[in-house]
C-alpha cells in the first residue's frame, strides 16, 4: 500500500471532460470518454507522477452517478496502474461514499481523494470518526484527505491531524494549502501524512518544511513546469527552484482577482480551473456542469490569460526537460 514517502514529483488533477450540452440540467451521458482517455494517456506520457480526479475541478459534486462510473472506468482502464491514481469519492452521505470507494477500489484506483460529507458542518470528533470508519471498512485502501476548509466547512486544523493518523491509519496524504499551520500539522501527524500543495505554493512549502516537500499538484495544463520545480527542489538547486517558482507566479497572476479572495474563489473555483485548463490547450474540458455554469466575462478573461501563460510554460519546460 502506498505511503506518504512514496508520493514524489508532480500530481496532475484531471477535469471530467464534458460533451457539448453538458451545461443543461437535463443532460445525460455528459462525459467525453475519448478525451478522458486521451488526456490520461498524455499525462502518463508527459511524466506526471500521479493523477488526482473527481475533486472540485473534476466536478465530483455535479456529476451524475452514471457519468461518475463511466469516467472512473475509462480513466482507470487507461492508466492501468502505471502511475498512482487517487479518485474522489466525496458525496453527501456516508453510505454513498462507501459505495463509491468500493467501486473505485475494485477498478484499480490507488486510493481515494476524500472530503467530508457536505450538509451540516462536522466538529473534530465527527471528522476523525468519519475517516476512522472509512479506514476500518477499507483497511487496505489509502486515503488522501481533501483538506478544503471552505468546501467542507471544517478547518482541518492542527487538532485534527494527530487524532486522525492515530485512528485512521490509511490516511497517508492530504490535498492541503494552509501555509500557516504546515509545520504544526506535519508534527502532529508524525510524518505519516504527505501534505500536497498546489504548484503555486510548492516553493513556499519547501521553504517552511524542506524535508517534507516531495510533491505538489497542478491542473491539467501539462505537468512539465511542476516536474521542473520538484526536480529543482529535490536536487537542492535553490536558484533554479526560485526561477521556476517565479514563472509559476507569473502564470497565476492574471486570476488573482479570483484567487485573492476566499469568498470569490469559493464561488468560481470550478469555473476558473475549467476555463484555465481549456485555454492552456492541453485538454478539452468542455462545458461546465450546472449549477456552476456561470462566470463573469472579466473572470473568464483572466482565467483564459492564465491558461495561455501556462501553455507558454509548458513549451518552455518541455524543451528544458528534453
Amino acid at each position: 500500500m502506498i505511503t506518504a514517502q512514496d508520493l514524489q514529483g508532480a500530481l496532475a488533477i484531471m477535469p471530467t471532460p464534458a460533451k457539448e450540452g453538458a451545461e443543461r440540467l437535463d443532460a445525460t451521458h455528459t462525459v467525453d470518454l475519448d478525451e478522458t482517455a486521451r488526456l490520461a494517456e498524455s499525462l502518463v506520457r508527459d511524466g506526471a507522477n500521479g493523477i488526482m480526479a473527481l475533486g472540485t475541478m473534476g466536478e465530483c459534486a455535479t456529476t451524475s452517478q452514471a457519468d461518475y462510473e463511466a469516467f472512473v472506468d475509462c480513466l482507470l482502464k487507461t492508466v492501468r496502474g502505471r502511475i498512482p491514481t487517487f479518485v474522489g469519492t466525496t458525496a453527501l452521505s456516508g453510505h454513498e461514499i462507501a459505495r463509491r470507494i468500493k467501486f473505485v477500489k475494485e477498478r484499480g484506483a490507488t486510493g481515494t481523494l476524500l472530503g467530508i460529507p457536505m450538509w451540516q458542518p462536522a466538529n473534530v470528533e465527527m471528522a476523525v470518526k468519519f475517516y476512522a470508519d472509512v479506514a476500518d471498512i477499507f483497511p487496505d485502501f489509502p486515503i488522501m484527505v481533501y483538506a478544503n476548509p471552505r468546501a467542507f466547512r471544517f478547518d482541518f486544523g492542527v487538532d485534527f491531524w494527530g487524532p486522525v493518523v492515530q485512528k485512521a491509519p490509511t490516511v497517508m496524504s492530504a490535498k492541503f494549502s494552509s501555509k500557516a499551520i504546515l509545520k504544526d500539522a506535519i508534527a502532529a501527524s508524525k510524518g505519516r501524512v504527505n501534505f500536497v500543495p498546489p504548484v503555486g505554493l510548492a516553493y513556499e512549502f519547501a521553504q517552511i518544511a524542506p524535508e517534507s516537500q516531495t510533491t505538489c499538484w497542478i491542473p491539467s495544463v501539462g505537468p512539465q513546469v511542476a516536474i521542473a520545480l520538484m526536480k529543482a527542489l529535490a536536487g537542492r538547486d535553490a536558484e533554479q527552484a526560485k526561477s521556476v517558482a517565479a514563472d509559476i507566479a507569473w502564470a497565476n497572476e492574471p486570476h488573482h482577482a479570483i484567487t485573492g479572495s476566499q469568498e470569490v474563489f469559493a464561488s468560481y473555483n470550478i469555473q476558473l480551473e475549467k476555463v484555465l485548463m481549456a485555454a492552456s490547450g492541453y485538454c478539452k474540458t468542455g462545458p461546465i456542469r450546472p449549477p456552476y455554469n456561470y462566470m463573469p466575462d472579466d473572470f473568464r478573461k483572466a482565467a483564459t490569460e492564465g491558461g495561455q501563460r501556462y501553455a507558454k510554460l509548458r513549451e518552455k519546460y518541455s524543451q528544458m526537460l528534453g
